[in-house]
């Protein structure tokens, strides 16, 4: 059994990203939903995905919305920065504060290498 989990892992890591013309009707949705949110402000990756699949937002199936956003060419550095921006237009945060909002799983959900390169090139820190 665990050597099945290991196969079936692995090929979905030689697999690579999905082509936008291999996606399932509702991954197309999640897509369109996606690219919405990140036109009008500065997501994670997690944060896209929860965003996407939550009752709260959209409600996709979180493996439809993984596919989605990970279909997508996003450059999540500068999603930080953008996120970052925003937050300092609404008040002032240390750049350790502003770090620990981006990369809080109750906050942006950013890694802290991503959070951290946001608050420094937004200005934070």
């Amino acid at each position: 059994m665990n050597f099945l989990k290991i196969v079936i892992t692995a090929a979905l890591f030689i697999a690579g990203p999905t082509w936008a013309g291999d996606l399932t009707g509702p991954q197309t949705n999640a897509v369109r939903s996606a690219k919405q949110y990140l036109s009008m402000m500065g997501f994670s990756r997690d944060g896209l995905i929860n965003q996407l699949s939550s009752d709260a937002g959209d409600g996709f199936d979180i493996s439809d919305a993984t596919v989605a956003v990970d279909s997508l060419n996003v450059d999540w550095n500068q999603e930080a920065v953008r996120s970052a921006k925003q937050y300092l237009t609404m008040m002032g945060f240390s750049c350790k504060g502003l770090i620990q909002q981006l990369s809080s799983s109750a906050g942006d959900k950013y890694t802290v290498d991503q959070a951290t390169y946001g608050a420094k090139h937004a200005g934070g820190c």
